[in-house]
């Protein structure tokens, strides 16, 4: 069973939905990404966010900033 988990990258938030080898989207026979594959993978899943660590791509929700709303009373 896969569980979602957050991850903080410079003092940013991401709920990471789904891990991914990186070997999963290289141009066959080249030494570079299918970029247009990875956002659609991403668009896919429902993400906006890909993350990059050494062996995988995380597909990743960012998490918004909570803005501080004053009551007007």
């Amino acid at each position: 069973m896969i569980t979602d988990y957050i991850k903080y990258v410079n003092d940013e938030a991401y709920v990471v939905k789904r891990e991914t080898p990186i070997h999963m989207f290289h141009k066959k026979n080249e030494n570079t990404i299918n970029m247009e594959l990875l956002q659609s993978y991403r668009d896919y899943l429902g993400c906006n966010h890909v993350l990059r660590t050494q062996t995988h791509f995380l597909m990743c929700e960012a998490i918004a900033e909570a803005e501080i709303i004053e009551d007007e009373n």
